[in-house]
């Protein structure tokens, strides 16, 4: 279905077709990114330290990205990450795609960086997200009422986890 590889600035000028407006990218990235998106920011966001990031493409044809996701906030002291940053292409929604690749990022997690706990957090009304989390196994720890102001509303983030016991 898809292959892993590391993410490159290549991959991410693709991304930016993908996001059409400041609440597209904020439901991707959270704060992390400005509408539009640029070459400075994803140079940064690429820099940034205890992360790994990764490209999703279609093992058919291995120049098309399917995806993105980001295991960051890397803690080996405390053995924790946190996904993020969590897109797929368009085209390729509703498929397996999202699954595939976080299933992927915690082998990563577990196996090769030996941590115990993988976090993440979801806006409450990402129904089919949450869902895909549950199915892998992460487990709501808590809801975040009107975390984030869009515009004029407020969105509320539902924190999940995910420890290697589970």
């Amino acid at each position: 279905m898809i292959t892993m590889t590391p993410f490159t600035l290549k991959d991410a000028r693709l991304i930016e077709s993908w996001i059409d407006s400041e609440t597209s990218l904020f439901q991707w990235a959270g704060p992390a990114f400005q509408y539009p998106l640029d070459t400075g920011q994803w140079t940064h966001y690429m820099e940034t330290e205890n992360q790994k990031l990764f490209s999703a493409k279609d093992k058919e044809d291995s120049q098309q990205i399917v995806g993105h996701i980001a295991l960051g906030k890397i803690d080996k002291l405390h053995r924790q990450a946190r996904i993020g940053k969590v897109i797929v292409h368009p085209d390729y929604r509703g498929k397996g795609i999202a699954e595939h690749m976080i299933r992927s990022v915690l082998h990563v997690a577990f196996q090769e960086l030996d941590l115990h706990k993988v976090t993440l957090g979801v806006f409450d009304f990402n129904t089919p997200a949450i869902r895909c989390y549950e199915r892998i196994g992460f487990q709501q720890d808590g809801l975040l009422r009107d975390h984030r102001r869009i515009g004029n509303e407020y969105w509320n983030l539902v924190e999940m986890s995910l420890l290697e016991t589970d």
